[in-house]
C-alpha cells in the first residue's frame, strides 16, 4: 500500500475531525438524558432511547467500512463518507434542538436522536481507518495520542460550554434546576448551533485538505460474510474486540446514567427534579473527567510505542477500574470528583493504547487494504456496549430499586474481565509469532 511520510498536518487534520465528532457525542451525552427526563422518569425508557445509538452503531460502521474499502473514486475511499456524514450530522444536531423547542412528543424527539446517531455513524469507520491508512506502524502510537487528546478535548469543550450556559441561565432566571433554567433562555440553542458548525466545518476541512494515499489493489477480496467469519476465526481480533466491548460497556454505564448516579448518591433518588438539579454538576464532572483523560492520552500513546502494547492497555484498564470499585462506597461530592478524576487518567491511557491495535494487527497479517471494514467492526464493538449498557444498565437499576450506585462495581468487573483477553493475544507485540 502506498505510504506517505509521517505528517503532522495529516494527524492534526484527523484530530480536528475527532474533536468535532466528540463535540457531537458530548452534546448527546451531556444534554440528551436531562432533556429526556422532561418526558419520563423511567431509567429503562431513557436508557433504551439512548441505546438507539448502539443499535445503529452496531450495524452501520461494519457495513459502510466494508464498502469504503472497495470504493473506487477520484475523491478517495474515506472522504466522501466523511463529507456526507458530517453535513447530515450537523443538520441533525439542529433538528434535536428544534424538536425539543417545538414540544415534539417523546417519539418525535427519539426519532431526531436516532437520525443524529445514524448520521454520525455514516463516517465513523472511515474516520478511524484514515489513521492507519496514512500513518506507518511504529508511529501510530504518537498519532493516536494526539488524536485521542483532541477527541477528548472536544468533550471537554462542550461540557464546559454547557455548564457555563446553565450557570448563566440559573443566574438570570432564578430557577434552581439547571436544565429547566437553560430551556427558559435562548442559551439552549447555542450548544446545538456550535456543534453543527464544528461537525460540518471539520468534515469539509478533511475532505478538501487531507489527501488519502492511493488505494491498494485488492487481489483477493473478502465477501461481507467472509470478512465477518474471518474475525471469529482469528483469535487475536476476536479477543481484542471482545475485550473492547467489555471496557466500553463499563464506560457507558457511567456515561449514560451519570445524572442518575449523581442524583441517587447526593439526593437519595433519581427523580426528575433531582436529575435536573445535578445537571450543572454533571456537566462539570464530565469536563473534569475529560481533563484527566487528556492527561492520560499522550502518555498512553508513548507507552504503546515504547513500552509495549499489553502493558499500556492493562495499565490503563486497571487505573480505570479501581475507582469504580471504590464507587460502591462513595457518598460525597468530593469523593465523586476524586474517583472520576482518577478513572479519567486510566481511560485516557486505555483509549490511546487501544486505537492503533487493529491497524497493527492488519499490518502483521498483511491485510492493510481492509482497514475500513476492520475499523468498522472496531466501532461496532464500541457501539454494542451503548445498546447493552442502556438496556441492561437501566433494567439493573430498576431491579435494584433505582439504586444507580450498583453500576460502579459491575462496571469495574467488566474491565477486569477484559484484561486477561488482552494478555493472551498472540501477536499484539512487534515480532511475536503465531
Amino acid at each position: 500500500m502506498e505510504r506517505k511520510k509521517f505528517s503532522w498536518g495529516v494527524v492534526l487534520g484527523l484530530a480536528l475531525l475527532g474533536f468535532s465528532r466528540s463535540v457531537g457525542w458530548a452534546l448527546n451525552k451531556g444534554l440528551s438524558f436531562p432533556l429526556l427526563s422532561s418526558y419520563t422518569q423511567s431509567a429503562f425508557v431513557k436508557g433504551t432511547i439512548l441505546a438507539l445509538e448502539g443499535i445503529i452503531g452496531l450495524l452501520i460502521p461494519p457495513l459502510l467500512g466494508y464498502y469504503s474499502d472497495t470504493l473506487k473514486s477520484k475523491h478517495g475511499r474515506r472522504r466522501p463518507f466523511i463529507m456526507i456524514g458530517g453535513l447530515l450530522a450537523g443538520i441533525a444536531a439542529l433538528m434535536i434542538y428544534t424538536a425539543y423547542a417545538l414540544g415534539a412528543p417523546l417519539a418525535g424527539f427519539a426519532l431526531t436522536l436516532a437520525f443524529f446517531y445514524f448520521s454520525m455513524h455514516l463516517y465513523t469507520a472511515q474516520f478511524r481507518a484514515l489513521m492507519p491508512d496514512t500513518i506507518e506502524s511504529g508511529e501510530r502510537g504518537k498519532a493516536s495520542g494526539v488524536i485521542t487528546l483532541l477527541e477528548w478535548a472536544g468533550n471537554l469543550f462542550l461540557f464546559g460550554l454547557a455548564g457555563f450556559l446553565i450557570a448563566k441561565a440559573v443566574a438570570e432566571t432564578g430557577e434552581a434546576e439547571g436544565i429547566k433554567a437553560l430551556a427558559q433562555t435562548p442559551y439552549l440553542k447555542i450548544p446545538f448551533i456550535i456543534t453543527a458548525v464544528f461537525l460540518i466545518g471539520a468534515a469539509l476541512f478533511v475532505y478538501f485538505i487531507v489527501k488519502e494515499p492511493k488505494a491498494p489493489e485488492i487481489e483477493k477480496d473478502e465477501s461481507l460474510i467472509g470478512y465477518l467469519k474471518s474475525i471469529v476465526e482469528n483469535r487475536d481480533f476476536l479477543k481484542f474486540y471482545a475485550a473492547q466491548t467489555l471496557w466500553w460497556m463499563s464506560f457507558e454505564f457511567i456515561a449514560i446514567f451519570l445524572y442518575g448516579i449523581l442524583a441517587f448518591i447526593l439526593h437519595g433518588s433519581a427523580t426528575e427534579e433531582n436529575v435536573k438539579a445535578v445537571t450543572s454538576l454533571g456537566l462539570y464532572l464530565m469536563a473534569l473527567f475529560n481533563i484527566t483523560v487528556l492527561l492520560g492520552a499522550l502518555p498512553g500513546g508513548i507507552i504503546y510505542d515504547k513500552l509495549g502494547r499489553r502493558l499500556s492497555i492493562i495499565l490503563g484498564g486497571i487505573i480505570f477500574a479501581l475507582p469504580q470499585l471504590w464507587g460502591w462506597f462513595i457518598s460525597t461530592q468530593t469523593e465523586i470528583v476524586i474517583a472520576l478524576g482518577l478513572a479519567g487518567i486510566g481511560w485516557g491511557i486505555l483509549m490511546a493504547a487501544s486505537y492503533p491495535v487493529i491497524g497493527d494487527l492488519l499490518t502483521h497479517y498483511e491485510r492493510e487494504a481492509f482497514t475500513g471494514r476492520y475499523y468498522g467492526f472496531f466501532e461496532a464493538t464500541r457501539s454494542l456496549p451503548v445498546l447493552l449498557a442502556g438496556t441492561i444498565g437501566g433494567a439493573i437499576v430498576d431491579l435494584a430499586g433505582e439504586n444507580y450506585r450498583i453500576l460502579f462495581p459491575i462496571g469495574a468487573l467488566l474491565v477486569l474481565l477484559a484484561m486477561p483477553m488482552i494478555w493472551r493475544m498472540k501477536n499484539l507485540e512487534p515480532g511475536e509469532k503465531q
